[in-house]
């Protein structure tokens, strides 16, 4: 009799978690999240935060401003893109880096494969560089138009924008991967 319940018990849990367990993901991720973020607060002012934000961020905006509008010469000198007629300087939370960690945090506790995990880490950050990049140019231009306008599209619907675009990214890659290997089963 007691074998019997026990069994029961068994395929019951089996067939329904407990409800802690759909937690754990949810956790894992805000704890990795955390303690990426400190990671990444304690190289502020250090040569990998420099390199991240010079080469990674102001050299590619100035090309692509260069790109677009020659006639304003803009460069990059340490952390300021400046141009002619304006500048704009990329703090520590203007690389992009927020959004690189939310999605590895994301891609981490992902019920994924391996290689599903990597491609799409790897994807991520090529996205997360295009978004912010264009991020950057969008601001830059705004800044030289309408210093007002620039303040709100920096404080609120850039960081939305960002954060809302690489979730979208997660969303889409968890679909499909799960679909895929749905099907191969």
């Amino acid at each position: 009799m007691w074998r019997k319940l026990i069994e029961t018990v068994k395929v019951t849990n089996a067939r329904h978690p407990p409800a802690f367990a759909y937690l754990r993901p949810g956790v894992a991720f805000v704890v990795l999240f955390f303690l990426l973020q400190i990671g990444w607060q304690c190289l502020r002012g250090s040569s990998v935060e420099h390199s991240i934000i010079y080469y990674g961020t102001a050299r590619p905006a100035a090309f692509l401003i260069n790109l677009l509008t020659p006639s304003l010469h803009a460069r990059a000198f340490n952390s300021d893109l400046t141009a002619i007629g304006g500048e704009l300087r990329i703090l520590n939370g203007c690389e992009g880096m927020d959004a690189l960690l939310l999605l590895l945090s994301a891609f981490a506790v992902a019920p994924l494969s391996w290689s599903a995990k990597i491609r799409g880490v790897l994807i991520g950050a090529l996205l997360v560089f295009a978004v912010n990049q264009a991020r950057i140019l969008i601001l830059f231009y705004v800044a030289r138009a309408d210093r007002n306008l620039f303040e709100q599209i920096h404080a609120t619907a850039a960081p939305i924008a960002v954060i809302l675009a690489v979730s979208g990214y997660f969303y889409v890659w968890l679909y499909h991967s799960n679909r895929r290997a749905a099907d191969t089963v």
